[in-house]
């Protein structure tokens, strides 16, 4: 009877043995996989390539003269976006300017015959720029000079620009005549 009894025993130990060590295996994977996204998420923020902002650079502002009569031109920046993630010009401000507004060139032309420009937003890629350009396809802003002022060749022009994830950053703009 000693003999059936250990091998009752047995039995019943084998199942619950078996059963833990199906339960720790169950509970291991999740855990070895959590651990691992972990190790993997932490090495790229340490790496610096995890949610970087947006950090705008705006310079090399220049803005037209405006034509004999006229009140409306054009002003054109650089803009780089030195951060991790995109950004988006939204509206410019001047002291000088009784309105100043970003458009996009549609029709990648760089016409400039106002058929193909849309006012709104400018994209600024992370870690890539925007170079605003008379002749270049893409983008600039529409300036409409306060009444009453006249720019002079040379003049400096104060800008701020905004940004939707960054802060506004303040620059100049040098008044030039079109085509120099």
């Amino acid at each position: 009877m000693t003999g059936s009894v250990r091998r009752e025993g047995t039995r019943d130990r084998t199942p619950a043995r078996r059963r833990l060590r199906e339960g720790y295996l169950a509970a291991a994977v999740p855990v070895i996989a959590c651990l691992a996204v972990l190790c993997g998420l932490t090495a790229w923020t340490a790496t610096g390539a995890a949610g970087t902002p947006p950090r705008v650079v705006v310079d090399d502002g220049r803005v037209l003269l405006p034509a004999a009569g006229a009140e409306d031109t054009s002003a054109f920046f650089r803009i780089t976006n030195l951060g991790g993630a995109d950004d988006e010009l939204v509206a410019v401000t001047s002291p000088a300017a009784d309105r100043a507004v970003p458009v996009r060139d549609r029709s990648g032309t760089g016409s400039g015959d106002g058929a193909t420009e849309t006012p709104g937003p400018v994209r600024v890629p992370a870690g890539g720029a925007v170079d605003m350009t008379p002749l270049g396809k893409g983008a600039m802003v529409k300036v409409r000079v306060k009444a009453g002022q006249r720019w002079q060749a040379g003049q400096v022009v104060p800008f701020v620009l905004h940004f939707r994830h960054g802060k506004p950053v303040g620059t100049i703009a040098i008044a030039i005549r079109p085509g120099s």
